[in-house]
């Protein structure tokens, strides 16, 4: 399956003597990220902008606060949300342009999901219980039995993960760091043996 929808958070974050200048670098970051963006080809309504949020960073000494402080750091979201996966991509590949400038942006790479997987899983448990069929018949010819009914079905967990990927969890696995994903089900089907 191919995701076709990227969530892509980058924070702005650094420290300055003051909180003012922290804020205002911070703000002047932001407003850069945010041209990156959209000179990229993301559309202003994909751009969400987290809260300003700061701290003070307080000189310690020997394990135990002096009170005096030391800087201030200032940081906030910058959170893009798009359909557009190959651009999203094609934008965190480039942030390094950005880095260039002397924007502090902190880049966690996007995610990507597939909104389809609803519509996928129908699919999925049709062709496992085939394939459980296919096997059990195997199974059964090799001891000179044949399959019967069916008993009982149990659907397990769905896996997203990487093409390439062997990871499984047991209570399924989401995989969003590629673009690409192979998407797996299991089902346990027990069938009566003639």
């Amino acid at each position: 399956a191919t995701a076709d929808n990227a969530v892509w958070t980058l924070n702005v974050s650094l420290t300055r003597p003051t909180v003012a200048a922290a804020v205002t670098k911070v703000g002047t970051d932001v407003i850069a990220v945010s041209k990156y963006l959209t000179d990229g080809g993301v559309a202003a309504s994909d751009i969400t902008l987290g809260s300003v949020s700061t701290y003070a960073n307080e000189e310690w000494q020997n394990g135990n606060s002096t009170g005096r402080i030391l800087n201030y750091r200032a940081n906030r979201d910058v959170v893009v949300r798009s359909k557009d996966v190959q651009l999203i991509a094609k934008l965190s590949q480039g942030i390094g342009s950005l880095l260039q400038t002397g924007v502090s942006v902190n880049n966690y790479g996007p995610q990507y999901y597939i909104s389809t997987l609803p519509s996928l899983r129908p699919q999925l448990l049709e062709e496992a219980m085939k394939d459980a069929k296919v096997r059990a018949v195997a199974i059964t010819k090799a001891v000179g039995g044949k399959v019967g009914s069916v008993q009982s079905v149990r659907a397990g967990v769905f896996q997203v993960t990487t093409p390439d990927s062997t990871m499984t969890a047991d209570g399924g696995a989401y995989d969003t760091s590629s673009i690409e994903k192979t998407v797996t089900s299991t089902v346990s089907v027990t069938f009566s043996v003639k």
